[in-house]
């Protein structure tokens, strides 16, 4: 085989500068082989050849486990060919066996780091920053040379809505594939941008305080401030209110205070102390 710049052969003593370090660099597929393994010597050849192609996306480590057993046994290898994917110092994938071409190629394009990347933390940056405008226009930028990667247009239409922006946000969130709105995260930006439909006619939060002060059973205005709480990340408050609403009127608005409760829980990705409790307390008034 061809000497290449993008595949090494690894030992005990280069594996954390040639593995572990590079790995906050760019990808390392390390293929764990041995010379008498038969399935070992139609995988190399496969890797070897996209290493190549990619152009340094990669770097193939090769490990011979006979030559070295400690690291064999470092990662329980027990058959070969085994190839464990590291990135950003630690393992995030692994496969055992021959693989196809097809499936190397989208195990890859699952874990290389596309050059958007780095304007999506860009935006993000600016949006945490409260820069939202720029954080828009970054998006924007790096949707022009990949307007495929959908990660973008999620990323676009959370921006909108924290902008204001909604009937732009929600017409990227309807242009989305049917595969895309199956996805959790398209999910809670449809939640989010309902809460934010809420508040865009409702009185500003400091008036529904003070009307709650006096009125504590006025269930919109407590809706309200409920879809308030969310778009602030203020998700126990809201669910307090949302649990109020059910609790004191079940037809208001088909049942808005029992939605808004899940629609919550599923921003919190039906899991935690807060998405437990408040359950139990949903489960409660339902039961």
């Amino acid at each position: 085989m061809a000497e290449s710049p993008y595949i090494i052969d690894v030992n005990l003593q280069n594996f954390l500068t040639t593995v572990v370090e590079k790995s906050k660099e760019t990808l390392v597929l390390v293929d764990f082989w041995a010379d008498w393994c038969s399935p070992c010597k139609v995988l190399i050849p496969l890797l070897a050849k996209l290493a190549d192609e990619y152009q340094g996306k990669f770097i193939l480590a090769k490990v011979n486990i006979d030559e070295q057993p400690e690291l064999a046994a470092q990662f329980s290898v027990r058959s070969v060919p085994t190839v464990k994917i590291f990135k950003q110092g630690k393992i995030v994938d692994e496969f055992l066996g021959v693989q196809p071409e097809s499936a190397l190629r989208t195990l890859l394009e699952r874990h290389i780091e596309r050059p958007v990347e780095r304007l999506r933390q860009q935006a993000y940056d600016a949006y945490k920053q409260g820069n939202i405008p720029a954080a828009i226009q970054i998006i924007q930028t790096a949707l022009a040379s990949e307007p495929n990667y959908y990660p973008l247009h999620l990323d676009l239409a959370n921006y909108y809505i924290s902008n204001k922006q909604l009937e732009a946000a929600e017409k990227i969130l309807q242009s989305l594939p049917v595969n895309i709105q199956a996805d959790a995260l398209f999910t809670q930006l449809s939640n989010k941008l309902n809460f934010a439909k809420i508040v865009v006619n409702a009185p500003s939060l400091e008036t529904l305080n003070a009307t709650l002060t006096t009125q504590e059973n006025d269930v919109q205005a407590r809706y309200q401030r409920g879809a308030y709480a969310v778009l602030h990340g203020e998700y126990e408050n809201a669910l307090a209110d949302f649990l109020s609403v059910m609790r004191l009127n079940r037809r208001f608005e088909d049942d808005a205070g029992r939605k808004g409760l899940i629609a919550v829980f599923e921003l919190l990705g039906n899991q935690g102390d807060l998405v437990s409790r408040y359950r139990s307390k949903m489960s409660a008034l339902l039961y």
